[in-house]
């Protein structure tokens, strides 16, 4: 079967449930994290109606994610915003504002506060987290070194407050469970060293329980379609970007 199909992650989900893990949003994680975690993270670069379809996947079996919306056209998408806090899941910021504001702090933090405004008139926001915007120079996490996202109620932001020492990290940035040497800000300092390069590889290590305990995955759910049209679509652009990334933007 091939991977980054809907049904592969099915998959997924299913290895997780048989191996009852409980299934945290992060704001639920950082508040009080248990002892066998999951936190299903959902960045919504694009194409929101793929995080709608894993949102209700999720639901049907009494699962909880969190999905970070950036405030942009192709991903913030109101009606599918509601829809998936209707379903019980949370909402997030997937702030960029040094990317949009190109490096000005001041307008930047004004960008902030704005998006996430407007986001809070939709859904409650307790969490952010930061696009890393791979083609901009400019690392949007740097906001931080002059402000403070504590001052605007926000409690967590994935990559300050996980000791990814103890919480093992999975992304798929890249379109591939090892896509570090690609990516340029997904990344996180870990002793973990274990690596998978796909979907059914992980699945192998928990049906033999030897998953660790506390666990982070981020999805890009526009990555994953079982329709062949938009699959092979997807792997052609993510490939061609994983290239440009690793000789021109990556830091060896």
């Amino acid at each position: 079967m091939i991977d980054f199909t809907v049904r592969r992650y099915k998959k997924l989900l299913q290895a997780l449930l048989n191996n009852e893990y409980q299934f945290q949003t992060f704001q639920e994680f950082i508040i009080t994290p248990q002892k066998k975690s999951i936190i299903l993270r959902h960045d919504v670069d694009l194409l929101p109606k793929n995080s709608l379809v894993f949102a209700q996947i999720q639901a049907s079996k009494g699962i909880k994610g969190t999905y970070y919306f950036r405030a942009v056209p192709e991903s913030w998408d109101k009606e599918v915003i509601l829809e998936i806090a209707t379903l019980g899941h949370e909402i997030g910021y997937h702030y960029e504002c040094l990317t949009t504001t190109k490096g000005d702090l001041e307008l930047g933090i004004y960008d902030f506060q704005k998006n996430l405004s407007e986001l809070r008139a939709l859904v409650p926001v307790s969490t952010i987290c930061m696009h890393g915007s791979p083609l901009s120079k400019y690392d949007s996490k740097d906001l931080w070194k002059t402000y403070k996202y504590q001052d605007y109620g926000i409690i967590a932001e994935p990559y300050f407050d996980i000791n990814y020492d103890k919480i093992y990290y999975l992304t798929d940035t890249g379109r591939r469970w090892d896509g570090h040497k690609t990516s340029v800000r997904d990344r996180v300092n870990t002793v973990f060293t274990r690596k998978f390069h796909s979907t059914s590889e992980i699945i192998e290590v928990l049906n033999a329980a030897v998953f660790p305990n506390q666990v982070m995955f981020t999805f890009h759910p526009q990555r994953w379609n079982d329709n062949v049209l938009q699959w092979s679509k997807e792997f052609v652009m993510q490939n061609v970007k994983n290239v440009v990334k690793k000789h021109f933007f990556v830091k060896h």
